[in-house]
């Protein structure tokens, strides 16, 4: 059964037509329907095998790197994409005391990271690049008869989902996520601390809005210094999750010069019936019309 079908069966599950409020259509759509689906698309898709790309002997330099293990392990990289932001939203939250704000960070981070995961892992499977270490997970012993071994990808005699996880080098998953999440982390706070919206510059918040940046690069350079990665890898998942990043912080949040950078749409005071004509398609007022400071973090 294909992951997507797999998909659309849970999706039905958890998805009945009833459950749907139609006064928040693309809210309940996406909680209620489309994260089971994109959860079972990356779960089905962290299991199966990538490409096999051939590999020749003249290229076999680029993947004759020594394996290492990984400077940023797993577990400290979920508890830097998951459990850091959401203290930091948390944070904002409790300053703020605005639930349905909280709500709306929550919602950009998870459908970031969600949409993040599926494409990058889909990327992964279609590419099949093999890994800078990859002839040593082919042959741990580091022995090979290049004189009979035609394709070195498929004659292996190593483990095998070492061998599988070796082709899964593009795009690299770790920048990715790093930047997905601390990279969305970034724009979040440089919204919320008003960096590019108060018209004078000071160092304290953009340093603080951009640490998370920071630490995500830090993240993806160090894919490389492990021979995880090569630098290509790097940098298109690293591109990837920062352009989904962006993506999905506009969705919720206007442009960062904006004067009220730190109000989602949601959180927008709505107009009068009397007041339509100031107000946009949607009925909020424009954003000149909302109180200067109004829930604004008392950062100064």
């Amino acid at each position: 059964m294909s992951p997507i079908y797999r998909g659309l069966l849970v999706t039905v599950q958890f998805c009945p037509m009833g459950s749907i409020s139609f006064s928040s259509v693309p809210t309940s759509i996406y909680l209620n329907c489309l994260t089971p689906l994109y959860h079972t698309i990356f779960m089905e898709t962290e299991m199966m095998q990538p490409f096999i790309r051939k590999i020749h002997e003249d290229e076999l330099w680029l993947y004759k790197n020594p394996r290492t293990s990984s400077y940023v392990p797993v577990s400290t990289l979920w508890t830097m994409v998951l459990i850091a932001p959401l203290i930091i939203l948390l944070i904002g939250f409790l300053i703020r005391r605005n639930k349905s704000e909280f709500g709306q960070s929550i919602l950009a981070l998870t459908l970031t990271l969600t949409v993040n995961g599926v494409v990058t892992n889909i990327m992964k499977l279609s590419v099949g690049r093999p890994r800078p270490d990859f002839f040593y997970r082919c042959f741990p012993d580091g022995k090979a008869d290049m004189s009979v071994i035609e394709d070195i990808g498929s004659s292996c005699t190593g483990d095998f989902d070492t061998i599988a996880e070796g082709r899964k080098s593009f795009p690299s998953g770790h920048s990715s996520w790093s930047f997905a999440s601390l990279g969305f982390l970034s724009l979040w706070l440089c919204g919320q601390l008003g960096v590019f919206s108060h018209g004078r510059g000071q160092s304290w918040r953009i340093l603080t809005a951009l640490s998370p940046a920071f630490m995500a690069l830090m993240v993806a350079v160090s894919r490389t210094c492990d021979y995880h990665h090569h630098w290509q890898d790097v940098f298109a998942g690293s591109s990837l999750g920062m352009l989904l990043a962006w993506l999905f912080y506009r969705q919720y949040y206007p442009e960062l010069t904006s004067q009220y950078s730190y109000l989602s749409y949601l959180t927008q005071p709505r107009s009068d019936k009397s007041d339509a004509s100031n107000s946009d398609s949607l009925g909020y007022k424009t954003l000149r019309e909302l109180e200067a400071g109004k829930n604004q973090l008392k950062l100064v």
